[in-house]
């Protein structure tokens, strides 16, 4: 099995691209807008890219999904609630896919956004138990994802006491985002963990009851970019004109004092 992790440094992206020799096919998850990196990684290997799988629909950087997906022949995978503009293929709880020897087994995590989802994923050549969960915006190192864009700190509470943190102790976490990320509060540097780790060490999976948790989740949360409604539709196809500039524009994220003073359209 191949696994890299690309880390995007301005905006605090992390996207990841997993093969397997054998069958030399591989997918990228949560692609940024500039797919070159994934081909370079996918020939250098020999590999083609048939599967691309968006963890949720991203708020905070311009999604290279569709690209990809034009540039290679691959689908696109997004949670079945999804409502977008371009033609993907509709994930559920429990799925599994299997990208050569590599199997994908889809966990619907709500509550950074409905459509959240992390990916288990098995190297089937050394066992069929999970070696690895992408945790998407869901689970970050030393914090969790903010359940403000349309999410639900409730949810969020379930998705990791109750689904995540029932995995087995050895499972390696990667996440979407690490520090300098604006959808989370205060992210670690290191862009890998473990279950174990992080039940023992991260601030918000230390609470006993629903009601701390949402408490703490939800206070001082940062203000939500107002450009961050347009990034979305962008990302999900109802919008023909990237809403900034780059994959993350960080002025064009930032909220001015005129903005904070206006409603934010939904």
């Amino acid at each position: 099995m191949i696994f890299k992790q690309y880390m995007h440094d301005q905006g605090g992206c992390l996207s990841y691209l997993m093969g397997c020799t054998r069958t030399d096919v591989c997918c990228v998850v949560d692609p940024q807008l500039d797919i070159q990196p994934y081909l370079t990684s996918a020939s250098s290997k020999n590999l083609t890219i048939t599967h691309v799988f968006e963890t949720h629909t991203q708020a905070d950087h311009l999604s290279g999904a569709r690209k990809l997906a034009d540039a290679t022949g691959a689908a696109v995978y997004s949670h079945k609630s999804v409502q977008a503009a371009f033609p993907f293929v509709p994930v559920s709880e429990g799925d599994e896919l299997m990208v050569g020897n590599v199997k994908i087994t889809v966990l619907h995590t709500p509550g950074h956004t409905p459509d959240s989802v992390c990916f288990l994923v098995a190297d089937t050549t050394r066992s069929v138990h999970p070696w690895i969960v992408l945790t998407g915006d869901t689970l970050f190192v030393g914090d969790t994802g903010r359940p403000d864009l349309d999410g639900s700190a409730e949810d969020l509470y379930d998705s990791l006491y109750q689904r995540l943190m029932k995995l087995d102790d050895a499972i390696e976490i990667f996440p979407s985002h690490f520090a300098a990320s604006v959808c989370g509060r205060a992210l670690s540097p290191k862009p890998s963990s473990t279950v174990a780790f992080e039940r023992r060490f991260n601030p918000s999976l230390q609470f006993p009851s629903r009601a701390e948790f949402v408490q703490f989740v939800i206070q001082s949360l940062p203000v939500q970019p107002p450009r961050f409604h347009k990034v979305r539709q962008f990302n999900l196809g109802f919008l023909q004109e990237p809403p900034i500039d780059k994959t993350f524009d960080e002025n064009s994220l930032q909220i001015t004092v005129e903005e904070l003073k206006l409603p934010i359209n939904r």
